[in-house]
């Protein structure tokens, strides 16, 4: 091995034999960051070591310990915490009454075979093999090391605009503790002369309404009025202007509130996994409590069993069409939460040996089930409001925030003590964002903090990169909580977190798992650390029907693009479209950008170049677990050593 190898700063190297023991390599002191295939010293991720905790201890060269789970379902909780959020409860519901019901349920499960699961359980069994977060862990390949930045930015804006959901829900939440809810009536500063609290259009009899408390209003009058939760929600929560060119002022009650829900994430991310594995444990679990009670309470309510039959009930003509299989596909990537990098910090955490294999297959059950679980809650509170309104049930179910701040508060203003019920939706709104935002940031810091090698070490240095991380996010979001904040808002879910980046995103992880590093060769390390071979249809996944998949759905998107619009009324500007690209583009470019800016940093022949960028850098704890006789093919790339296939290390003397 050639001293090349070594970092500039070794003063002295020292060539120390590991010695076997048990089938396991005990190495003799760290090594230092290598490159083409070498190793990297310390437990942390490839080299460059992460301190989760206030102070890690470190090792001889500097490099704090990597942090681990306190036990294994700490590890499980936040995989649910992050995974499972409103697009489970509320977009699978919706997305499966929109494209034929049950049917909708037969791509969904075939995608959640050939994209969901083998994509997820790649995420987590990257991060436990490398030992590192979303931009170390493609270390695996270096030259694609611009997969990482990419996830970096796509989770950092996914954390930016993601809170804001929040942010709405603690506004609802605390405007539930009022003996009357203030969006249920139209005497509020807020309403305007349109405001109409009548419900029952079925009650409009030759051309009109008999008396009531609003007057006499023929059909097309009633028509034309507007909801109170309507106007609560566009009139006083948004306070929404005429378009993105006017921001307006900011709503101050609003920005107290996101505010308060940036304090909540930072106190539970700034200590690392230790204190947040522990509080998953309720924001994970209890939104099931909620949502079971939910459940009892709905289907006791008039006109429940017509909305769960619409919800199940088969439409067979639905099954020929693209676009439905291609919205079982987004949904997928999108409630399975991966191409963000976050799934590869959780699972970095991990025992080298832990069995993220089962795991991966019971978080997707969990996942998957927690969807069609939601799906009745869902359904039998929108048949009641069908039933109450006297119209089809159609006309009552509406897609993205038009449930949790439309019709859920309409659904609770009808029901008997109607405080409690809002209350509690909206406690349970929060606390399912709440965990999914943790693991946001936390993956987000756990990536930068790989970035730094152990000389940077700093005692409270996560609890800095937790801050600035909360106090960039919180700026940004200030744009949001103006008048055209809803505006702004829509450009970062249509774009910068949009199927489309985590379609290009999941698209180059399989290529460079399997045909760069190679996936025969990822099956065999996977292997080393659960003790066997998974099934072989992982493998075929990862090296053509996934990329297929990924790359198919993601060009009819972009074949069938249409500009943004915002209720199907305002159509954003040219320049509104530009930013939104922008937005998208800042993370799909990052890998072609970085891949050909290496290629040409580098020397020698072309063919020289891939290989020596495409070779693996190694960190120390794959020669503790990794025995050198162990009949596993990828087991002579991790080995560089003698011909009696003894391992050399490096040790610094300092």
């Amino acid at each position: 091995m050639e001293k090349s190898a070594l970092n500039s700063d070794c003063c002295a190297v020292n060539v120390v034999l590991g010695e076997e023991k048990k089938g396991h390599l005990i190495p003799n002191g760290n090594g230092h960051q290598g490159v083409n295939g070498n190793l990297v010293a310390g437990a942390g991720a490839g080299g460059a070591g992460v301190a989760p905790g206030a102070m890690a201890p470190v090792d001889k060269a500097g490099y704090p310990e990597r942090e681990t789970w306190t036990r294994q379902m700490d590890f499980i909780m936040s995989c649910v915490g992050f995974a499972v959020g409103l697009g489970n409860v509320w977009r699978f519901p919706y997305l499966c009454y929109k494209n034929g019901g049950g049917v909708f349920l037969i791509p969904y499960m075939l995608i959640v075979f050939v994209g969901g699961i083998p994509i997820f359980f790649l995420e987590i069994a990257l991060g436990q093999f490398m030992k590192a977060g979303s931009i170390n862990v493609w270390n695996i390949a270096p030259l694609f090391k611009g997969l990482g930045y990419a996830s970096m930015v796509i989770v950092f804006f996914c954390n930016t605009y993601y809170i804001m959901v929040l942010a709405w829900g603690f506004y609802y939440f605390i405007k539930s503790f009022n003996a009357t809810l203030p969006w249920a009536t139209c005497n509020n500063s807020w309403n305007t002369e349109s405001c109409i609290e009548i419900f029952r259009h079925d009650d409009c009899q030759n051309g009109t309404i008999g008396n009531s408390s609003f007057g006499n209003l023929t059909c097309e009058e009633l028509a034309e009025g507007r909801s109170p939760i309507i106007e609560f929600w566009e009139n006083k929560v948004l306070n929404i202007s005429d378009g993105l060119d006017q921001p307006g002022v900011i709503n101050w009650e609003l920005m107290l509130c996101l505010l308060a829900t940036w304090l909540m994430v930072y106190f539970c991310v700034w200590k690392g996994v230790k204190s947040t594995g522990k509080i998953v444990y309720f924001t994970a679990t209890f939104p099931y409590v909620v949502l079971i009670i939910l459940l009892v309470r709905g289907v006791t309510l008039p006109g429940a069993y017509d909305g769960i039959m619409y919800y199940i009930k088969p439409n067979w003509s639905k099954l020929g069409e693209a676009q439905v299989w291609i919205d079982a596909g987004t949904q997928i990537f999108f409630s399975y939460a991966i191409g963000l990098g976050a799934l590869t910090a959780l699972g970095s955490y991990n025992r080298f040996n832990n069995d993220c294999y089962k795991d991966a297959f019971m978080l997707a059950l969990i996942n998957s089930g927690t969807s069609f679980f939601a799906g009745f809650v869902v359904f039998s509170i929108l048949g009641f409001m069908a039933s109450e309104q006297g119209v089809d049930i159609s006309k009552v179910a509406e897609s993205g925030p038009g449930l949790a701040f439309i019709a859920y508060p309409k659904a609770v203003s009808l029901m008997p003590v109607a405080p409690l019920w809002a209350a509690l939706f909206f406690f349970m709104l929060l606390l399912l964002g709440l965990d999914s935002q943790f693991v946001g940031v936390e993956g987000f810091v756990t990536g930068i903090l790989d970035l730094f090698p152990g000389k940077y070490y700093m005692r409270y240095r996560r609890e800095i990169a937790v801050a600035i991380c909360c106090l960039l996010c919180f700026i940004i979001d200030l744009s949001m909580v103006t008048q055209g904040g809803m505006y702004v808002f829509q450009l970062f879910d249509y774009y910068s977190a949009s199927g489309m980046t985590l379609l290009w995103q999941t698209f180059w992880e399989c290529v460079v798992v399997a045909w760069v590093y190679g996936a025969d060769r990822f099956m065999d390390d996977v292997a080393r650390m659960i003790g066997y071979r998974p099934f072989p249809w992982m493998k075929w996944c990862w090296s053509l029907i996934t990329p297929c998949v990924c790359m198919g759905i993601f060009l009819f998107h972009l074949l069938n693009y249409k500009p943004l619009t915002y209720n199907n009324v305002y159509v954003y500007p040219w320049w509104g479209e530009v930013i939104g690209w922008c937005l998208a583009l800042s993370s799909m470019l990052c890998i072609p950008v970085s891949l050909i800016y290496k290629l040409f940093r580098a020397k020698g022949t072309f063919r020289e170049r891939w290989d020596n960028l495409t070779k693996p850098v190694w960190g120390a704890h794959h020669l503790e677990y990794m025995a050198p006789d162990a009949d596993i093919k990828s087991l002579a790339s991790l080995t560089p050593g003698t011909e009696d296939n003894k391992v050399i290390i490096f040790e610094s003397v300092m």
